[in-house]
């Protein structure tokens, strides 16, 4: 197991004790490994950038990466932290309503991205960023509802009418878009396809929203209003989802090349924290992660993924900031065939894994569960970076690529998501070794 920060590594453990861990947290806490830089309004940037890496637009807000962000203070006790970051989402939504009213009216078409909720802003002003960019990500939007809900029916956020308004708005979109079968741009913002990660977050939240609905008269409160959300409207909503799941997995999409991919680790938020896919098919899952994305300093979002690809330096900084096909264009027009290999290997997906199987363990208490979380966080651990490098230690990076023959660590270093999902899994390990003393 590589390990790159050496006093991290001296306490680094294959078996340990509550207090171990303690330590550990107390030790990542006291050198700022988890300093999440915030905004007056609660909302987080993606990464803690500086001039060198300010050109990756990485300190502007994401949707996707709020929750994400949240989620991990929610799970650690900060609960105001959470409800603040979902409140001003919440508002900015509100603002930009009227993209999801065009599209349900049917004013503007689906296809048109620039036209779509846009799921990446400008966080201090809720302003949309006036940059081509795929905004179709179902998953974005699917992950703000799944949490909304969750937080509102555990009495954590307050709601009112005008909130349940917008909120019914996203089960109208999703219908409007057929997002059963829509091609979008998922979670890593590509070339849009249709895609079981994609469908499995909405379906997450539209689980979520229909147990709110159960628990809060919101049909009755929603009348006269834009939006009429009914039970059984909601059912067939999620039926649909679930029926497309059940087609796709464990593939990410099964169209025809080139969009065809069989493994993708965005697979894995299906199970973990969103808990919509399980069993036998979520062991697939993990087992196609494990045997065929994962490496020695993280694991692939996909296979020949050119994202942070072999030599990424040598690629303009004007390409690698654009669409996903222009990147793709370049590397042809430059004749850069990418190899299997080559692949950039990100640091947000071991602790997620470690989480999956830490579930397991409480869940079971088979320590063999307990071994393998174990050895997950570890990984995640040994990818905290050392004393010497250029971004300093102790810090998480988005990913490790292959420069110049040598694995370093992305320009997105370091990269809150990471920072969050790592705070989760050290958080599952507490929770699974008290059940193990228990």
């Amino acid at each position: 197991m590589i390990i790159h920060n050496q006093t991290i590594g001296q306490l680094i453990s294959s078996d340990y004790s509550l207090s171990d861990i303690q330590r550990m947290t107390h030790l990542l806490e006291q050198h700022k490994t988890f300093n999440f830089p915030r905004l007056d309004n609660g909302l987080f940037p993606a990464a803690a950038v500086i001039s060198n890496t300010e050109y990756t637009g990485y300190s502007n807000v994401w949707v996707r990466d709020n929750i994400y962000l949240a989620y991990a203070h929610y799970l650690c006790g900060q609960i105001d932290v959470a409800v603040k970051t979902v409140h001003t989402l919440v508002q900015y939504f509100q603002t930009h309503q009227s993209r999801f009213l065009h599209i349900i009216n049917g004013q503007v078409g689906k296809n048109e991205m620039m036209q779509r909720p846009h799921i990446r802003f400008k966080g201090e002003t809720l302003e949309e960023i006036d940059q081509e960019w795929n905004h179709a990500q179902n998953d974005a939007l699917g992950y703000f509802v799944w949490f909304y809900c969750k937080l509102v029916r555990e009495k954590r956020l307050k709601t009112n009418l005008e909130q349940l308004e917008t909120i019914s708005l996203f089960v109208a979109y999703f219908h409007a878009i057929e997002y059963w079968h829509d091609e979008d741009s998922g979670h890593w913002e590509e070339e849009p396809k249709i895609e079981a990660s994609s469908i499995g977050v909405v379906v997450a939240g539209l689980t979520e929203f229909k147990r709110l609905f159960q628990e809060l008269p919101l049909n009755n409160d929603l009348k006269g209003h834009n939006t009429v959300i009914d039970l059984e409207f909601v059912n067939e909503l999620i039926t649909k989802g679930k029926k497309a799941l059940e087609e796709i997995l464990p593939s990410e999409c099964i169209q025809e090349k080139p969009k065809n991919r069989r493994y993708d680790s965005a697979l894995l938020f299906l199970i973990y924290p969103l808990q919509i896919i399980k069993g036998e098919i979520a062991d697939k899952i993990l087992d196609d992660v494990i045997n065929h994305l994962q490496g020695d300093y993280g694991i692939r979002r996909y296979l020949k993924d050119s994202f942070w690809c072999k030599n990424y330096q040598e690629v303009p900084l004007e390409i690698r900031t654009t669409l996903s096909r222009d990147r793709e264009q370049w590397f042809k027009d430059n004749d850069r065939e990418l190899q299997l290999g080559e692949e950039a290997q990100w640091c947000i997906f071991d602790p997620i894994i470690s989480a999956i199987l830490g579930l397991k363990f409480q869940q079971t208490k088979e320590t063999i569960y307990l071994e393998k979380q174990t050895y997950y966080l570890n990984r995640s651990l040994g990818q905290i970076t050392s004393s010497d490098s250029p971004f300093g230690g102790f810090h998480c990076p988005e990913l490790y690529y292959l420069e110049k023959g040598a694995y370093v660590p992305g320009d997105a270093t370091p990269l809150l998501w990471t920072q969050a999902n790592l705070k989760v899994a050290l958080e599952m390990m507490k929770r699974s070794l008290i059940i193990n003393n228990s």
